[in-house]
């Protein structure tokens, strides 16, 4: 019979797949490095093992103990797989970006969940580092796992991931690209390669937000590079040990926008569904394509599985939401369609700037349309409103319609995009769209520029 102990032993012996559509305007051959067979739908599978394989060897975990570990919720699932098969608990400490469907799935599997907020420093004692680390310090008998720092994650790469691909490819491979997170695997990868043949060039994709890139090119750790942002398991606000800057020849940065409508083209049209990060490799390598040749061989790392995103990049409203989906937006009713249902908003002559206010701040909008006798006669914005309270408190018992401005265009809903931007601008917000029927809506700079962006 042939079976495997454990599930720990199906870890690893990934496929290689070429892909063909997304990359066929590009020269050399690419190659995609598919590590959802693994059993935790990741390639975090193959470090969370080793790191704590390695711990048990060091004596630092002993039976019955509870592993700690902050994580963007992919090495937790490896981390659970191995805590099942040899008795341990575990606690995994998220950011508040990562999905919803990680998190279900941790707790799946039988981890305790703790939930950080993202938007604050490393050092901060909410962060899900400085969590991580006192969990460790107040539980008994526990190991923090730490896999930025933790050597074993690189050098689980360096055993198995690296070698994997040289085999595969039968030492053909001339670049290796993969994002950028804790660094373990481009370092170990990177370092097996090298050592097999120092021209192949090592690619890391990072994100905009994260500190790496600059960091490679000027060995500034520049704060200002550091800000919120949407894609998971890569870029980072920290320098892991595992990152081995010398190792790598390039960091490209690629957009959270484009990450994510690469991701849903890869598994449009090329059945491969994969997660956030696999979209910043494959349009990191298509941003790069001036420097392949025809006989390159490039493989690039998918981490993990689609379906822990099935809520966010592959939710065609979360993407709306956040301008990232990809829509022909053509003419004036295209800008609108998202929120072309809702009441439009206005106000009559006769009422008191408070009462602007008031619409403002329930709607969360910046003009209103005022009307008289079922016509736009003119019209307020937020900006005119705030300076003149500002200046003068009492302004807000004045008529709106002693104070307001000029009526915003009326504009037919066939207008094209382009058209439209040459009537909104500094002086005019917005645009009155005409849908027939005596049926308006308001289209607004903020519609455009989601529009365009």
């Amino acid at each position: 019979m042939k079976y495997y102990n454990n599930i720990l032993e199906t870890i690893g012996n990934t496929p290689l797949v070429k892909i063909n559509r997304i990359t066929k305007d590009i020269k050399g051959t690419i190659l995609a490095k598919v590590e959802t067979t693994n059993p935790g739908n990741s390639v975090k599978d193959r470090m969370a093992v080793k790191m704590v394989e390695d711990a048990e060897a060091a004596g630092l975990i002993k039976p019955g103990a509870t592993i700690i570990e902050g994580t963007s919720g992919n090495t937790g699932m490896g981390l659970a797989l191995a805590c099942i098969a040899k008795g341990y608990k575990l606690i995994c400490v998220l950011n508040d970006k990562q999905s919803k469907e990680k998190m279900d799935i941790l707790r799946a599997v039988g981890a305790e969940v703790v939930v950080c907020p993202t938007a604050v420093e490393p050092e901060d004692p909410r962060s899900y580092y400085s969590v991580s680390r006192r969990l460790a310090e107040e539980t008994p008998n526990s190991w923090y796992v730490n896999q930025y720092d933790n050597l074993s994650n690189r050098q689980a790469h360096y055993e198995s991931t690296g070698p994997e691909i040289w085999e595969q490819t039968e030492g053909k491979i001339t670049h290796f690209v993969v994002g950028v997170g804790t660094g373990g695997t481009i370092s170990g990868v990177g370092k097996y390669l090298k050592e097999k043949n120092p021209n192949i060039k090592i690619w890391g994709i990072d994100t905009y937000g994260s500190v790496f890139k600059k960091y490679h090119e000027t060995g500034i750790f520049d704060h200002n590079e550091i800000y919120p942002y949407i894609t998971e398991g890569i870029g980072e606000d920290i320098l892991p040990k595992n990152v081995d800057f010398d190792v790598i020849d390039h960091f490209e940065k690629v957009t959270d926008k484009d990450a994510a409508n690469y991701t849903r083209r890869l598994a449009r049209e090329e059945g491969i569904f994969v997660g956030n990060s696999a979209g910043s490799a494959i349009k990191g390598v298509l941003q790069m394509a001036d420097h392949l040749k025809e006989d390159d061989v490039v493989v690039v790392l998918f981490h993990d599985h689609g379906s822990r995103y099935v809520g966010k990049i592959f939710n065609d409203d979360w993407m709306r939401e956040r301008g990232f989906l990809e829509e022909n937006r053509k003419n004036a009713k295209d800008l609108i369609v998202n929120h072309m249902d809702e009441p439009l908003v206005t106000l009559g002559t006769e009422e008191l700037v408070s009462h602007a206010v008031a619409k403002m701040r329930k709607y969360n909008i910046s003009q209103i349309p005022v009307v008289k006798e079922e016509q736009f006669v003119g019209m307020v914005d937020e900006k005119t409103l705030i300076n003149q309270l500002v200046e003068n408190p009492e302004f807000k018992d004045e008529l709106v319609g002693s104070i307001m401005a000029p009526p915003l265009p009326i504009v037919p809903a066939g207008l094209s995009t382009k058209e439209l931007s040459k009537l909104i601008c500094k002086d005019v917000p917005a645009a009155i769209v005409d849908l027939g029927n005596g049926k308006y809506h308001i289209v607004t700079r903020h519609d455009l520029i989601a529009a365009i962006a």
